[in-house]
């Protein structure tokens, strides 16, 4: 009998053991599972680079800075003046320049330059404004900013006054948007038979959304007219090669590599300029456009900017070409 009872002791012992040792078990767990809801969960930041060739922005993801407005802005701009790990990438405050100050109050943040940071080229000078206006303006409470040069307003390519900037003013299509289609009728400009004048022209055609319409133009001024009408010319040549389109402050800024310059047939450069020119100021937010080869602006062009020139325009503007 004794011996059944020490059995039995031994056995409930053991039982008492195992449920002390699942008791414990779920406390901890139940713990660490409480201490895990009270971690906040981490956000992101997007820090914008310049590609290599200085001709877009490329988006890389780090952890947001902690702290308060002026903080997590100095450590965004620790983002951008680090190199960046993958080499093929330009950091936008590693550019030759330096910041001389950094002011912030009632959500407006001011960055002032030194007077290198007006070295860069109008295209790149663009994508490094661009490029510290979307990351500096993830910071929390920061709404616009500004950037000074020796302290002096910045001024555009075209002598405008830039002023203050917000994030949505230098928009970014990196493809992950669904692809939408609609229906588009543009005014463009190609040259006459003789290549000393142009002819205006409207053409429909259907165009992914996820285009720029300014990038669009110039795609189609590229590739010529479709010989559907009569008195059309190519005005560029078809081998020209896009670097990059961008538009900001009403200046369109397009670059193209050399062989802008290699005329096609008897077409002036002035028609080829004034191709591009006309067809992009016909978009109602584009008012001056500056054209770079391979990100510099050729010495064979009479000025920096141009508007608008439609004494290059010889004909009436002709019928819609047919759908493509």
């Amino acid at each position: 009998m004794q011996s059944t009872l020490r059995g039995k002791d031994n056995r409930i012992g053991i039982i008492c053991c195992c449920m002390l040792c699942l008791l414990l078990a779920g406390c901890s767990l139940l713990l660490s599972s409480c201490g895990e809801e009270q971690k906040p969960k981490g956000r992101m930041v997007q820090v914008n680079y310049l590609s290599s060739d200085e001709t877009g922005i490329e988006i890389h993801e780090y952890d947001k800075p902690s702290g308060d407005a002026l903080e997590q802005v100095r450590t965004l701009m620790n983002y951008l003046g680090a190199t960046p790990e993958n080499l093929a990438f330009k950091s936008p405050l590693a550019m030759g320049f330096q910041v001389l100050g950094v002011e912030y109050q009632d959500g407006s943040l001011v960055l002032n330059m030194d007077e290198e940071y007006l070295k860069l080229s109008a295209t790149t000078e663009v994508l490094v404004r661009a490029a510290i206006v979307r990351t500096l303006l993830q910071a929390d409470g920061v709404s616009r900013m500004q950037i000074l040069v020796a302290g002096n307003q910045l001024m555009d390519a075209a002598g405008e006054l830039v002023g203050w900037m917000t994030a949505d003013q230098f928009i970014h299509n990196d493809g992950s948007e669904i692809n939408t289609y609609e229906q588009v009728r543009v005014k463009l400009y190609f040259a006459n038979e003789s290549g000393d004048h142009l002819v205006a022209a409207y053409r429909e055609k259907f165009y992914s959304t996820n285009t720029p319409l300014e990038r669009f133009v110039v795609d189609e001024i590229l590739s010529g007219p479709s010989g559907t009408i009569a008195g059309l010319y190519a005005s560029v040549n078809g081998d020209t090669k896009i670097l990059s389109v961008m538009t900001k402050d009403g200046i369109c800024y397009v670059n193209f590599d050399a062989k802008f310059l290699e005329a096609t047939g008897n077409v002036t450069m002035e028609v080829a300029i004034y191709s591009i020119v006309n067809s992009l100021t016909e978009l109602p937010n584009i008012h001056h456009v500056q054209i770079l080869v391979n990100g510099e602006i050729p010495d064979v062009f009479p000025q920096a900017v141009f508007e608008k020139n439609m004494d290059m325009v010889t004909l009436l503007e002709q019928t819609p070409e047919p759908n493509s």
